[in-house]
């Protein structure tokens, strides 16, 4: 499977190549070989591209025989705002939204991502209300961080 992964890691790496924006977020692979692919660009990514991504994967991974009983399928996608927060890139294109951090100790965390250096994040929650409401600006470094979510706030 960890060969599987980094042959498909090569090929989408060549296919994203000339699209310096685009990256890969993550492979994931079923035994029944269900192949999801998740890419994101720091712009967000647009759904023909995504399409014109799987077309060609799906193309090179038929025309090389990686599945010698063609028993495979392929899912191209962005990640959806469920999934969490994987790569650095992803926290610095989210900057500005609203995100729900999970220690490794369990506690949580909601408020604005300000910030996404190398070593750790700035998220500012927001306490109270009216003229007792405070803003507390928290410095979480990564080695900390067990999951960072997308909150979608109206």
């Amino acid at each position: 499977m960890d060969g599987l992964i980094q042959l498909l890691e090569h090929k989408i790496s060549s296919l994203i190549a000339e699209d310096a924006d685009v990256f890969l977020v993550e492979i994931r692979i079923k035994p029944t070989n269900n192949i999801k692919v998740f890419l994101d660009a720091d712009q967000g990514i647009s759904i023909d591209r995504l399409i014109r991504y799987n077309r060609r994967l799906y193309k090179d991974l038929e025309e090389n025989n990686v599945f010698p009983e063609g028993d495979f399928s392929l899912e191209v996608s962005s990640p959806g705002l469920d999934e969490p927060l994987k790569l650095f890139r992803q926290y610095q294109k989210n900057i500005g939204r609203f995100v729900e951090v999970t220690e490794l100790d369990g506690l949580k965390k909601e408020g604005k991502l300000l910030s996404a250096i190398q070593d750790a994040i700035t998220v500012e929650e927001e306490k109270g209300k009216g003229k007792k409401k405070e803003m507390i600006q928290h410095i979480i470094p990564f080695s900390n961080i067990k999951s960072t979510i997308i909150q979608v706030k109206f």
